[in-house]
């Protein structure tokens, strides 16, 4: 009776990945886009710290997410602290509502990447009209449409370091 070969499974390491994707979504933030399709940008470093704080869990956390909310506002000339605040409060709540869900499938996922932009935007908003700041109600919603669409360009692109 032949013995079944045991596999020899090793998980991969995504510090690479997460490197990499992180400085893509950064370059896609400030790559320049012209004025009318600048307000459909995505919000790509929120779509990468969504997918490395629900994907791999043992990596990204809390203080992935705030670093890469500072990052983030040092990129694009936010005040300092707003898409900290943001990303971390998303991360934070994304982890503590899925913590015991191990099913986490595409489609589930994209429906959490729905409510957290549109949470993000919503946060923005108000923080920006907290500090004062002029703001254009509809070019602020536009990218909520364009970054669901792109969830899934994130998710397939990145998807072979997703922990299982």
């Amino acid at each position: 009776m032949p013995v079944a070969k045991k596999e020899n499974f090793q998980s991969r390491d995504p510090l690479w990945a997460i490197i990499f994707s992180v400085v893509m979504a950064s370059v896609l933030m400030v790559y320049p886009v012209p004025y009318e399709m600048s307000a459909w940008r995505p919000a790509f470093m929120l779509l990468v710290m969504l997918f490395w704080v629900m994907c791999q869990p043992a990596w990204c956390g809390v203080w992935f997410a705030f670093v890469l909310g500072m990052f983030t506002d040092l990129l694009v000339d936010m005040p300092l602290g707003i898409n900290a605040l943001c990303f971390v409060l998303i991360a934070f709540s994304a982890r503590y509502f899925t913590r015991d869900k191990r099913i986490m499938t595409e489609n589930n996922l994209w429906v959490i990447c729905m409510v957290a932009v549109a949470v993000y935007l919503v946060l923005m908003w108000l923080l920006l009209i907290m500090l004062g700041e002029e703001v254009a109600i509809v070019r602020h919603w536009m990218p909520w449409l364009s970054s669901i669409l792109m969830w899934f360009v994130v998710y397939f692109g990145l998807k072979k370091w997703r922990a299982v």
